[in-house]
């Protein structure tokens, strides 16, 4: 098996993850098996107890894994289902090295960062998942205290693998200084300096700028960085990510990955993404979609909800303008020409009375809406109080004392003591109602959805709901838990507990989000 290890220089958020997806891509377009995983530096043992205004969001795996938001962007670029073991943190790492010393399981040995810690890295990275090729992003960047374990575990993986089964490729920023007019490779010096100070020398270097590099720039960078003239490979901020993996192609790196790593492989087909890009590009119709939540000042706290309404406007030939609105101090004013809303889910107390106005004001005028997760419990708490006539119902999440816990914890997760990894997580099944819009929508009676909750739907409410004409059109198989909620009398009104946007993907749009963007257009 080969492995590619991606690290990044300069600042964070410069494009580790899109060049990582895009680079499995490319390969799996070239017929190779590919897999990623991300290692994340940080303490935490997974992000899942994260505020998203920390972190975004947190991606969620079919087998219940809280991984970092790259995971995403992974599944949808290689289309393929990771799994928890496609993530690790230090958190992860010192936990298990811990474990294992406190049951004896290094024999009275004094435990260490060097070999003990970087042993559990190279052993999560080398796992034994079967692939061609391991495309591994280290979270961070080069000089950030906390990634010295990391590199020096991956710098030992290619001292037992041989460099021709490892290639290291670095992204860096490439800073334009407009009063010069001109880019400055220095940055991404000091960079590789430092990775090179760690014993890792980069096999090729990955620009990230905002306009084309002159060929003097790239062969500075070449020269001083001890790279090959087409290691020095270009990415120019694009405007959709899922044109990145061509412009990285046309700029030749998959074929110098595997030039380096000497694989035979036939051309990648481009064929479907170049139809991708152009019904991208082509789009005619704007709709605007409102998402109302309490992290909008962070739109990655939402990026998997974000990708899924572009992905229903690339198969519906439409642009989706998003409008955030804080549901902490939201306004109807702040509706006025939306088409559509998205209440996305989140968790705690602030700004759900917002969220309940905005629910009432789509509700009452037609307004398409999809509620995710806590959405799905604003529309049932809304239509308790607005519909049913159940003054000051609500969740027992917001409220323990409400007079009508229309939503209340889970069974099995009362007392639950503390909040890592504690909540439903994962892929469940889901019956679909004979004759509901959702089962129209999916176009089949069974699915399989993935949930992050710990509250739900409060059975003793079912009869008080839907004899005031609210569907419960989605259930558990054992018809126990309430999955999904819609009325009928509206074009698009529909609530789901599980988050249908970890599924979406760019060439096969979800059918939740497609029927939201054409009840939007209607």
């Amino acid at each position: 098996m080969k492995y590619i290890f991606i690290t990044g220089g300069v600042v964070s958020g410069i494009g580790k993850g899109i060049t990582a997806a895009s680079l499995g891509m490319l390969l799996k377009q070239r017929d190779f098996a590919v897999s990623i995983k991300k290692l994340d530096p940080y303490m935490n043992v997974d992000p899942g107890t994260m505020s998203p205004f920390q972190h975004g969001e947190v991606f969620v795996t079919d087998d219940g894994g809280e991984t970092d938001l790259d995971l995403g962007h992974y599944e949808r670029f290689i289309d393929e289902s990771l799994t928890k073991q496609a993530n690790l943190t230090a958190g992860q790492v010192y936990q298990n090295v811990l474990e294992k010393e406190r049951s004896g399981g290094y024999g009275g040995r004094t435990v260490q960062v060097i070999p003990h810690v970087t042993a559990e890295i190279k052993d999560f990275i080398c796992d034994g998942t079967s692939c061609d090729i391991m495309i591994v992003e280290i979270g961070g960047t080069v000089g950030d205290i906390e990634c010295q374990p990391f590199l020096e575990a991956i710098r030992q993986i290619s001292l037992a693998h041989g460099r021709h089964n490892c290639l290291f490729l670095h992204v860096t920023l490439v800073p334009y200084i407009g009063s010069s007019k001109e880019h400055k490779s220095k940055p991404t010096q000091h960079s590789v300096r430092g990775l090179m100070a760690m014993g890792i020398t980069p096999d090729i270097i990955i620009t990230r700028a905002d306009m084309p590099l002159s060929n003097d720039i790239k062969g500075k960078i070449a020269l001083f960085c001890n790279v090959k003239p087409d290691c020095v490979i270009e990415n120019i901020t694009a405007a959709s990510i899922y044109e990145v993996p061509l412009i990285l192609n046309q700029n030749g790196l998959d074929a110098v990955v595997t030039r380096e790593l000497k694989m035979d492989a036939p051309p990648p087909v481009l064929a479907p993404l170049h139809t991708l890009v152009e019904k991208i590009n082509t789009r005619q119709g704007l709709v605007t979609i409102a998402i109302v939540g309490k992290y909008v000042q962070l739109p990655d706290a939402y990026l998997s909800v974000v990708e899924s309404l572009n992905h229903a406007g690339f198969e519906t030939g439409m642009k989706v303008n998003i409008r955030w609105i804080d549901s902490e101090c939201f306004s109807e004013s702040e509706l006025e020409g939306v088409q559509g809303m998205v209440i996305p889910g989140g968790f705690g107390e602030r700004g759900i009375e917002g969220m309940v106005r905005a629910c009432n004001f789509a509700r009452t005028n037609n307004i398409p809406l999809l509620g995710i997760c806590l959405g799905m419990q604003i529309m049932s708490i809304e239509y308790a109080r607005y519909m049913c006539g159940l003054e000051g119902a609500n969740s027992t999440e917001f409220d323990e004392n409400t007079p009508h816990p229309v939503i209340h914890i889970m069974e099995g997760q009362e007392g639950r003591v503390g909040s890592g990894g504690t909540m439903r997580l994962g892929a469940y099944p889901c019956t679909l109602a004979e004759g509901s819009q959702i089962r129209a929508l999916y176009g089949t009676h069974s699915i399989s959805e993935r949930h992050r909750h710990r509250f739900e739907f409060n059975n003793a409410y079912r009869t008080a709901l839907t004899e005031k004409g609210l569907t419960l059109s989605g259930t558990s198989p054992d018809n126990a838990l309430i999955e999904a909620i819609e009325l009928q009398t509206n074009d698009f009104h529909i609530g789901v507990q599980f988050h249908p946007e970890f599924l979406s993907r760019p060439n096969r749009a979800h059918p939740l989000f497609l029927g939201l963007l054409k009840g939007a257009r209607k």
